[in-house]
Order: structure tokens, then C-alpha cells, then sequence
């Protein structure tokens, strides 16, 4: 299957995102108190590093370039983690509410870009199932961790 550019731009998307979540999550991590929720939120953060990584492996395999730097909406884009609000109220329900919704779009962002799944390598298609189901689970954990913070 032929690589093409609108299929890189996409995965770049993915790959800015990526990395905005990384820096999103450990903002999170740095800005509560509760260890279970640190723990949470700085193994989000290495989770997502590691996406990163895969996807910039993945863009180079096909000859592309990734973007190294974030979105240049990275500051809009972390609003799904804009917790500055949350953060002075210290309300740790309402970070998790926000982690839930930044997931949330990030499983869309996967699921349309899989739509097209006939212009995917094979090896992308595994790798973005694979992601795709690891924020799932990420968002099974944070609706647990909204019990043990409620």
C-alpha cells in the first residue's frame, strides 16, 4: 500500500497530539496531591512519550518527517487538559472529567483516521489499534480513579 502525504499529515496530527498529551499529563501529575492520581497521570505521560515515539518511527519507516515539536495548537489542544481553572480549585474529579474528554477525542481522532484503513500500511493500522485500545483502557482507569478521588 502506497504511503501517501495526506496519510502522513495525519499520523503528524497524531504524533503533535501525542506529545501535547505527554506534556498535558505531566502538568496533571505535577499539580495534585493525591499519590494514586500522580501515579495515574505520570504513567499516562511515559505512555504517551512512547506513542510518540512509535509514531515518529512509523512516519520515518515511510520516508516522511515527523514533527518534532507539538502542534502549533499545542496550547488549544492541551485545553483537554487545561486544568490551570482546576488546578487552583484544586477539584481533582473535575482534572479527571477533563482527562476523560481529551481521551474521548483522542479514540475519534484514532477511530477516523482507522476509517480509512484502506490507504493504511498494515503496520500503521496495528500500531493505531493498538494505541487506540490503550487510551480506551486509560479511560476505564480514570473513571475508577473519579470513585477512589469522589
Amino acid at each position: 500500500m502506497k504511503y501517501t502525504e495526506k496519510m502522513s499529515k495525519k499520523l503528524n496530527e497524531l504524533l503533535e497530539k501525542s506529545i501535547d498529551a505527554e506534556k498535558g499529563y505531566k502538568n496533571a501529575a505535577e499539580n495534585v496531591n493525591n499519590k494514586d492520581l500522580k501515579d495515574f497521570f505520570n504513567s499516562r505521560s511515559s505512555q504517551r512519550s512512547a506513542f510518540a515515539r512509535e509514531l515518529r518511527l512509523e512516519i520515518l519507516s515511510y520516508g516522511q518527517i515527523p514533527d518534532e515539536t507539538g502542534s502549533a495548537k499545542g496550547t488549544a489542544h492541551r485545553a483537554w487538559m487545561d486544568l490551570k481553572s482546576f488546578f487552583s480549585a484544586n477539584n481533582e474529579e473535575a482534572i479527571l472529567e477533563e482527562c476523560i474528554r481529551g481521551e474521548k477525542a483522542a479514540i475519534e481522532e484514532y477511530n477516523e483516521i482507522l476509517s480509512e484503513q484502506a490507504t493504511l500500511p498494515p503496520t500503521t493500522t496495528n500500531l493505531l489499534i493498538k494505541q487506540r485500545d490503550e487510551i480506551q483502557k486509560a479511560i476505564n482507569n480514570v473513571k475508577w480513579l473519579e470513585e477512589v478521588v469522589s
